[in-house]
């Protein structure tokens, strides 16, 4: 019983870290959405989207932990990461030039 405790009492201090980071995204970018990405075994990825364009991402542990965490910073989550909900991300100099850099030999910044 103690174990499940310490598990319990773990994860739950998990996402209220999440939503702590996800409640300051959402401020410093005038409200967020978001989208839950499975990546295996390193868990889910909490993608966030602010409504200024600017976007981030945070790594849950489980599936389970990241849809307790944006359904308690109560955010909109998407089901996929498309049509309108993508046309609001803004990139900038900086992705650009890295995602060149990492496809077509461009600078690395880095």
């Amino acid at each position: 019983m103690a174990d499940t405790q310490q598990v319990d009492a773990r994860a739950e201090r998990r996402i209220a870290r999440l939503v702590k980071q996800i409640g300051a995204f959402s401020k410093e970018h005038g409200g967020a959405e978001g989208q839950l990405a499975y990546i295996g075994e390193r868990g889910t990825r909490i993608v966030l989207v602010g409504e200024d364009g600017g976007w981030g991402d945070l790594v849950a542990p489980s599936y389970e932990i990241a849809e307790k965490a944006v359904e308690k910073a109560g955010i909109t989550v998407h089901e996929d990461f498309d049509g309108e909900f993508a046309a609001k991300v803004r990139t900038g100099p900086y992705e650009w030039t890295r995602m060149a850099g990492i496809q077509l030999g461009g600078p690395s910044n880095g």
